[in-house]
């Protein structure tokens, strides 16, 4: 059998890629809670020009142009190992993807800013091209053509797949991530604070489970408490060492 490790991933992966976070201390959202609103589905659906802001501050986000740093890249090797069950995220940048984590064990739990998609029609999109075309399109809508009405243009609305304040998580984000925490031999929390529900009820949900806890975060959490093992190292340095830990001990079990 092979040995199983599954993942949660929070801010504070991110950050130390380059990303600010939204909720700490010297987060997007603490110093500026007004942009809140650029992730708020009744206003984005209701008002145009908080559309053309949503697009236009995503666009210019450090989130959209970031490149994964190396812990993201640790969680690659991990995966390579064939080790890794989840990757659980909180986290809608899309560095896991970029990184090179396969669709296979990412579940992104709070959307992802690198697909969008019709709100009408469903018809996907590569969010970089939009973004490519926001100039000329500032209110992007859907330009395909409905075969079963003719031909005719959708012209739905299209948002990126960030979960925005309002809409559900994904359909089977946490039933999927649920049952891979019970079932994995070690459940890692990498950088969040564990204060967001419904992603925060996985730790206590891999406790219950038996499964061994660990929790590498800068600050205190809630959980801290039933973590087998708790890292409070900066997460570039920490996680590429647990990473070569654990595939040097389990390997090949």
């Amino acid at each position: 059998m092979t040995y199983k490790v599954a993942v949660l991933t929070g801010a504070g992966i991110s950050t130390s890629a380059g990303i600010p976070d939204f909720r700490g201390p010297d987060g997007v959202w603490t110093k500026h809670p007004d942009q809140q609103s650029v992730y708020d589905i009744d206003l984005f659906l209701s008002d145009k020009q908080a559309r053309e802001y949503s697009w236009r501050w995503q666009k210019e986000s450090p989130v959209w142009g970031a490149k994964p740093g190396v812990a993201h890249k640790a969680l690659v090797k991990l995966e390579k190992a064939g080790m890794l069950s989840l990757l659980a995220t909180q986290n809608f940048d899309a560095l896991h993807e970029k990184a090179g984590n396969s669709p296979d064990v990412i579940v992104n739990l709070h959307g992802t800013i690198g697909t969008s998609h019709c709100m009408r029609c469903h018809h996907k999109y590569d969010t970089a091209d939009i973004m490519n075309n926001l100039d000329n399109e500032p209110d992007p809508h859907c330009h395909r053509a409905l075969p079963y009405q003719g031909g005719q243009t959708c012209n739905g609305l299209i948002k990126t797949d960030v979960v925005y304040f309002g809409e559900n998580l994904p359909d089977g984000a946490m039933e999927r991530s649920m049952q891979a925490v019970a079932q994995a031999d070690e459940f890692w929390v990498i950088g969040s604070t564990l204060e967001v529900y419904p992603a925060a009820s996985l730790a206590p949900i891999a406790a219950q489970a038996g499964v061994p806890v660990t929790i590498m975060n800068m600050g205190r959490t809630q959980y801290d408490s039933i973590a087998k093992r708790l890292i409070s190292e900066p997460i570039q340095d920490a996680l590429p060492r647990l990473v070569d830990e654990t595939i040097a001990a389990h390997q090949g079990e």
